[in-house]
């Protein structure tokens, strides 16, 4: 097949459907008619010798060779698309859509609040953040980063570590009165204590409850009867006094400098969770997209560095 400016706007268009989840919002997006979206897919489709979109009346969809093309040709469109910014408007320009998937607990504790300093500092440039509870094919969502807790999986994304947190075991003081309060996690295996569970997203089931301590490993299973996923809706119901819970350091930290919930096992630190920041290629980062990650860079490097009290 030979590359000329119509295949590459051909490209265009089809990341601008995937973008926008339809012909006609691709087409409001790019200032084409939808019939003049349906040709430049068509052509596309009838120079690569495949088809790219399955369609109905009501939805269109990638095809599998529709996905996988869309996953290789996305870094380079966005490092053209970069290119094309720094010749025209030198190489500090920040401006487009940008488009993150990013973590809600993350982006309602920490994220939220700040953005109004990026936003000030870049007035060209529209953010759009989707919370979800996933990653999802980041890709062939039209994604331009994302920001997620959790060990990486294998994949061709770039994975970057922004921080670990801790694992606390939780109680409230009205939890400790009725119940009193274990001295080890073995004493959690007992029966005797509620013990409050957090599902993963990304597996569908409960995280374990694992204590580590230098060489030392100990598994709890909970048998939980309350199952959450939602970690505000966890905190709630710890400090109400229901139960035991597992949670992340970062964002409780206030309600145990007030008391409101105690760390049961602080010579059990040997927990963590990680929070990353995915990318598509570590080639020529779009300008947007670097300056959306350093700004999330500096956001949890002062937040870890500011002493807890």
């Amino acid at each position: 097949m030979s590359f000329d400016e119509r295949t590459l706007n051909g490209m265009g268009v089809l990341a601008a459907v995937v973008r926008g989840g339809s012909f006609a919002a691709a087409g409001a997006a790019l200032n084409m008619s939808q019939p003049g979206v349906s040709r430049a897919i068509a052509r596309l489709e009838g120079r690569l010798g495949v088809r790219l979109f399955e369609r109905t009346t009501r939805k269109v969809w990638l095809t599998d060779e529709g996905r996988r093309f869309h996953a290789q040709i996305m870094p380079l469109l966005g490092e053209l698309e970069e290119a094309a910014n720094s010749a025209t408007q030198g190489k500090a320009s920040v401006r487009g859509n940008l488009r993150v998937n990013i973590d809600p607990y993350f982006s309602q504790l920490v994220l939220g609040s700040q953005l109004r300093s990026f936003l000030r500092l870049y007035p060209e440039l529209k953010l759009e953040l989707i919370t979800r509870d996933r990653l999802g094919d980041m890709v062939s969502e039209g994604y331009d980063l994302a920001i997620r807790f959790g060990e990486p999986r294998p994949s061709a994304l770039m994975a970057r570590k922004l921080l670990e947190t801790r694992i606390l075991t939780v109680a409230s003081p009205a939890y400790l009165k009725q119940h009193g309060r274990p001295t080890t996690p073995n004493e959690l295996k007992t029966g005797k204590h509620v013990l409050i569970d957090f599902r993963d997203p990304e597996t569908g089931r409960p995280f374990e409850w694992i204590f580590r301590q230098r060489q030392k490993e100990v598994s709890i299973p909970t048998g939980a009867q309350l199952v959450l996923n939602d970690v505000a809706t966890m905190h709630g119901a710890c400090i109400a006094g229901i139960g035991i819970a597992q949670v992340m350091e970062l964002g409780v930290e206030p309600f145990l400098a007030s008391g409101r919930l105690v760390d049961l096992f602080p010579d059990f630190p040997d927990e963590h969770f990680p929070l990353y920041a995915y990318y598509s290629s570590r080639h020529l980062l779009p300008n947007k997209t670097r300056a959306f990650l350093d700004f999330v860079v500096k956001l949890v490097t002062a937040d870890r560095a500011t002493p807890q009290h």
